[in-house]
């Protein structure tokens, strides 16, 4: 007999328990909560994945910083980086140097012409590099902005099949009412799990993508400026 009470008291708990509340949802209900769970699952994957990535950009960036300015010439820095896939400053670097060489191979004239498309060459990198920096957050900033109100979508579908179980069997005891609620409720609270760290993580790695923008623009603005004084070195002895 007291098995049978135990095996009798075990079986509620199971079926309010979340894998329960999951089970006895109905399919739209189910399909919510499935996409909202797929879409925390990718939030936490693009979250761990950028801040391995940006840890990995900045200490490239000092690496190639300490390169830079200890002393060793643009010639031999740029030998040492041309044949390798270089990104960050060592990307802004070889596109600056390979356009001051492909212009001087084709005795270029023009100083103002040349600052022109080194500028243009650096732009045209700083944008590519932003863009890596910056992909998949807009994935973050949807699913914390649109998770909620998912949630939200399943959980009134399941508060008002909830109800509609309930007119059909004619009881309104707490006992009725409370598991259809219940499973209501969990799809809002799955959105908000997916939702809450995305939120945080797109505000943090955007946060660093600005930092790291920033740093790689100001290389870009200081090796312009040692370029272009180079280039008026040039351009007054060749007279």
């Amino acid at each position: 007999m007291n098995e049978i009470a135990q095996s009798a008291l075990a079986a509620p708990e199971a079926s309010h328990s979340l894998w329960g509340l999951f089970m006895q949802a109905g399919f739209v209900v189910k399909l919510v909560m499935i996409g909202l769970l797929a879409a925390s699952v990718w939030t936490w994957a693009i979250i761990i994945d950028k801040t391995m990535r940006y840890g990995r950009f900045r200490r490239q960036l000092n690496n190639f910083e300490n390169n830079f300015w200890s002393g060793q010439s643009l010639e031999d820095l740029y030998h040492t980086l041309s044949d390798r896939k270089t990104n960050g400053m060592g990307a802004l670097f070889v596109a600056a140097m390979r356009e001051w060489k492909k212009s001087f191979e084709k005795g270029a004239r023009s100083p103002m012409g040349l600052q022109s498309r080194i500028e243009k060459a650096m732009d045209v990198t700083l944008a590519r590099e932003m863009d890596d920096l910056e992909s998949r957050l807009g994935f973050l900033a949807t699913v914390g902005s649109a998770a909620p109100f998912v949630g939200l979508f399943g959980t009134v579908i399941g508060i008002m099949t909830s109800f509609q179980a309930i007119a059909a069997s004619k009881q309104t005891n707490l006992a009725v009412v409370a598991p259809g609620i219940a499973e209501a409720l969990l799809a809002t609270a799955i959105g908000l799990v997916a939702a809450i760290p995305a939120v945080i993580a797109y505000n943090k790695l955007s946060a660093d993508a600005g930092k790291l923008g920033l740093r790689l623009e100001s290389f870009a603005d200081e090796f312009s400026a040692i370029l272009s004084r180079q280039i008026d070195e040039r351009s007054a002895s060749a007279r």
